[in-house]
């Protein structure tokens, strides 16, 4: 509910270009500050890298891996459906543009450098990097979660909470995206692994039956 209520609160302030707004200009006016004050050209390219993470190029690729390793460990343990990552992480990967791209070109935000739109330009609200890689992370931990222990499964979520962070305040810092376009892709993206990880799918099914005497 509360990512939710986020989600709809600064969707509705991105439209009539409310007061909110003015969370984004002060994130920036800091960032830049501090980027200056630093003069650190390593920080610099390690929030670079953390937005690369968020590509699709990159994204993408880690999140059918994780489906095809899930896969491959839910059929040696026995698991009755154990192709099912495989066509969850395939359909996840469909639905990030379905979601992301209409919204952008609905909203026609211009970015952080406050330029107007090219003809080619969709807009920057929401953050396409942040929502690919709370997705795409996202989902590929959910599936390994199925085989995993309890510690393993606290790891992953760990991580993928960090890494998920990282691309976001990278993007910040870059300047690639106004903080509340991260914001809103965070919340997206948690209202749908919330229900993803409470779809039968995802929950951690039973092993097959073993065959009986006669089957």
């Amino acid at each position: 509910m509360v990512l939710g209520v986020v989600l709809l609160l600064v969707s509705w302030q991105v439209a009539v270009d409310g007061p909110l707004l003015g969370l984004d200009r002060w994130a920036r006016h800091a960032v830049r500050e501090t980027r200056h004050t630093l003069h650190s050209t390593p920080l610099n390219h390690l929030g670079k890298a953390f937005s690369d993470l968020g590509g699709g190029s990159v994204a993408v690729p880690v999140l059918l891996l994780g489906a095809a390793v899930a896969a491959r460990r839910e059929f040696r343990a026995g698991f009755a459906r154990w192709w099912l990552p495989v066509p969850v992480a395939v359909l996840t990967a469909g639905l990030i543009p379905l979601l992301v791209v209409p919204a952008k070109a609905w909203f026609a935000r211009p970015g952080p450098f406050g330029l107007p739109l090219a003809a080619d330009q969709w807009g920057w609200y929401p953050s396409g990097h942040t929502a690919t890689a709370t997705l795409g992370y996202g989902v590929a931990a959910l599936l390994l979660a199925r085989t995993a222990g309890p510690r393993s499964r606290r790891v992953l979520a760990a991580g993928t909470a960090l890494l998920v962070a990282g691309v976001g305040l990278g993007l910040v810092w870059s300047d690639y995206h106004w903080l509340l376009d991260v914001v809103a892709s965070w919340c997206l993206g948690g209202l749908l692994l919330w229900a993803l990880a409470r779809w039968p799918l995802t929950a951690r099914p039973g092993a097959r039956r073993p065959p009986r005497p006669g089957d």
